[in-house]
C-alpha cells in the first residue's frame, strides 16, 4: 500500500486513533531517508533532469552531484500539503539561506543547476549522459577515494551529521569522545608510513568494518 492511500483512507472514524495512525505513517516514511542519513558509508546521488518531489531524498545523501540540465522543484504546497518527510528539516542545512528555503516552498518554484550549485545543493557541471553519445563521468571523474580508511571515513561521516545538528562545544566533545578509541585502529599507522614514505593512499590495504 503506498503512502497516498494510506493518508486518503485511513482507517476508523475515531479522530484521535486515526490520527495517532496518520502519525505513525509520517513517522515511517521519514523514516526510510533518515536510514540514508544514517548509513555509515558515504552515499553519493546525482541527478538529472528534473527532480521534482525528490529533495527529500538527496538532501539526506552526503554528496549531490547533477547534470547541466538539472532543475530541482519542492512540489508539495501544489498537492495540498507541507513537504512532511525531510525537505523542510534537511535543505535549510544544506543551503544555508532561509530566505531561499523559504521561496522555494512556499512558491514551488523550479531551481535550475546553476542556481542550484550557488546555493551549495549540489556539486555541478556535468554534461549529461545520452544512450550511445559520450557524457562525463561525474564523480568517478574526481576523488571518489572509495579506497580510503572505512574507520576514518565512517568516523567522519557520524561526527558531520552530529555536528549540524549540535553546538560547536558539544560537537567537540563528541569527537573527542569519538576519537579516544578511534585513534587507536592501525589505519593511522598505516597512513602515516605510506605519508613518510611518499607512497599513494591507494597502495594502504585496510581491514574491512
Amino acid at each position: 500500500m503506498d503512502m497516498a492511500s494510506e493518508v486518503l483512507q485511513p482507517e476508523g472514524d475515531d479522530m484521535a486513533r486515526t490520527s495517532w495512525n496518520m502519525r505513525r505513517i509520517i513517522a515511517m516514511y521519514q523514516e526510510t531517508f533518515t536510514v540514508i542519513e544514517k548509513c555509515l558509508k558515504p552515499v553519493v546521488v546525482a541527478v538529472q533532469g528534473d527532480c521534482v518531489g525528490g529533495v527529500d531524498l538527496i538532501t539526506a545523501c552526503d554528496i549531490r552531484l547533477c547534470t547541466q540540465d538539472a532543475w530541482f522543484q519542492v512540489k508539495e504546497v501544489d498537492i495540498g500539503l507541507a513537504a512532511d518527510i525531510g525537505t523542510l528539516q534537511r535543505l535549510p542545512k544544506v543551503i544555508g539561506s532561509r530566505s531561499l528555503v523559504n521561496e522555494l516552498a512556499l512558491t514551488v518554484r523550479k531551481m535550475y543547476a546553476d542556481e542550484a550549485k550557488e546555493s551549495g545543493l549540489v556539486r555541478y557541471g556535468y554534461k549529461p549522459r545520452i544512450s550511445g553519445q559520450g557524457g562525463d563521468d561525474g564523480w568517478s571523474s574526481g576523488d571518489g577515494r572509495g579506497d580510503s580508511s572505512p574507520v576514518a571515513v565512517q568516523g567522519t561521516k557520524v561526527n558531520l551529521i552530529y555536528s549540524r545538528d549540535h553546538s560547536v562545544a558539544e560537537g567537540l566533545n563528541y569527537m573527542a569522545t569519538w576519537n579516544m578509541s578511534m585513534l587507536q585502529t592501525e589505519d593511522v599507522m598505516k597512513s602515516a608510513v605510506a605519508s613518510v614514505e611518499k607512497k599513494s593512499p591507494k597502495t594502504i590495504t585496510f581491514s574491512r568494518l
